[in-house]
């Protein structure tokens, strides 16, 4: 006899028509779960306001998915009143640096820290319970994930949980308190503490907890006894024609490069290989792709490095992976802090099947560091490292001259996207 369907309810923000790294992990989770004897049901907003579209992820969404919609009030839509460029970047996670912070800046991170908590989501908690509750009951559903951030959506999470007898998995993408631009949001006292009272509860009321990097588990486990699993993202066969290798010898950043993603010792040692290598000038490119913060652009030019920068802005999803594929090496970049210690960024994996070269340049004790070096698919520099970097730079250049520069990834299966969806699986069924 067929083992019977298992269903399990999704609660996401984050899904196509939205672009960025946010819509990968469950859009993929998603694809596969059906393979594994799990039926699907995404809860979404239906008037979303996402900082970034991407129309062409709509194909990607699973057939064999159920999708609930249910309307959402963000207090963005007006904000936006004020400055719509501002809104969709702090919506976004584009901070500008404290120094050069405008008024208009100071207000609306004022207000989107202390007036919206845990973030400018909470309004749907309270519908979102209503209709789910009932939807619940009626289908006979006994498991519920919520994906945050925005961490708004494990409060769903909690009040159904106090509701009915159901079980709860809360999947953080990244971090609650300990995430880099938390401290950017100015914070009140009675802001900060409702935070941590908030992500206590939530850490101790679910069933169990997935987190996608050690370090965040390990953050956690001084919280809660609760279970907790890491599950990190990863990447998918994406069908993508045969890229021509850039001309260039080009270095792509691809994704959003935040105002604190700023390394200097990159800008200085490509300064440097410019003035001692005569044919260097000709050859470099910087490709940029996504969104750029304008104190990285201002940086670029304090360099001198105009002339070598192609911004090409957001694209779509499809094009980053075929700009993966062809560009010379691969900048994966990390803020210098301890709170970023724990992230690992999504494009990581992506970036490892493309058999291109990454240079990654992180905190000292980057998660992300040690799935470079056991995947031999790039070199992780920290900070203090200028000239490392540099000798790696020039050493990929010559290698790039020769036409022999490639990566070589060893063990990269663990973090296919199907593989990482019958851990999952797993977890779910216990």
């Amino acid at each position: 006899m067929k083992p019977e369907t298992k269903k399990v309810l999704i609660i996401t923000y984050y899904w196509p028509p939205a672009g960025g790294p946010g819509v990968q992990r469950w859009l993929k989770f998603v694809k596969y779960l059906p393979d594994f004897g799990v039926q699907p049901i995404v809860y979404i907003p239906e008037n979303p306001t996402y900082p970034i579209i991407d129309d062409n992820l709509v194909k990607e969404v699973s057939d064999k998915v159920i999708i609930l919609k249910h309307k959402i009030f963000e207090p963005y839509q007006l904000a936006s009143f004020f400055s719509k460029n501002k809104t969709r970047k702090i919506s976004s996670g584009i901070i500008p640096n404290q120094k050069k912070q405008s008024f208009l800046d100071k207000l609306l991170l004022l207000i989107r820290g202390n007036l919206f908590i845990p973030d400018a989501r909470v309004f749907w908690v309270k519908p979102s319970v209503r209709f789910l509750e009932k939807y619940i009951i009626e289908n006979n559903i006994d498991t519920i994930v919520t994906s945050g951030p925005p961490h708004s959506l494990h409060l769903i999470g909690l009040e159904l949980k106090h509701k009915l007898r159901i079980k709860w998995v809360a999947d953080f993408r990244d971090p609650w308190t300990t995430i880099g631009y938390h401290k950017s949001l100015r914070l009140s006292n009675y802001a900060a503490k409702k935070h941590l009272f908030l992500e206590h509860k939530v850490l101790n009321s679910a069933d169990t907890i997935i987190v996608t990097s050690k370090t965040t588990k390990t953050e956690f486990e001084a919280i809660t006894s609760r279970p907790i699993e890491v599950i990190t993202n990863g990447y998918d066969n994406e069908v993508v024609e045969k890229q021509v290798l850039d001309v260039k010898f080009s270095l792509a950043h691809i994704g959003s490069f935040l105002s604190d993603r700023n390394p200097g010792i990159l800008w200085e040692s490509l300064v440097e290989l410019l003035s001692e290598i005569l044919d260097f000038k000709k050859n470099l490119e910087i490709k940029l792709i996504g969104a750029v913060s304008q104190e990285v652009l201002e940086t670029i030019t304090q360099y001198g490095l105009d002339p070598y920068l192609n911004n090409l802005g957001y694209v779509s999803h499809g094009e980053a992976i075929a700009h993966q594929k062809k560009s010379q090496l691969l900048l994966l970049i990390e803020i210098n802090s301890k709170e970023t210690r724990s992230i690992i960024p999504g494009k990581l994996f992506e970036y490892m099947v493309s058999n291109r070269p990454i240079i990654a340049i992180g905190p000292n004790g980057s998660d992300f560091a040690e799935i470079i070096t056991n995947t031999n698919t790039g070199v992780f520099f920290d900070y203090s490292e200028k000239e490392k970097l540099k000798k790696v730079i020039l050493d990929s250049y010559n290698q790039y001259l020769d036409g022999k520069l490639q990566s070589n990834g060893v063990g990269l299966q663990k973090y296919s996207r199907r593989s990482l969806t019958k851990q999952l699986v797993e977890l779910l069924n216990k």
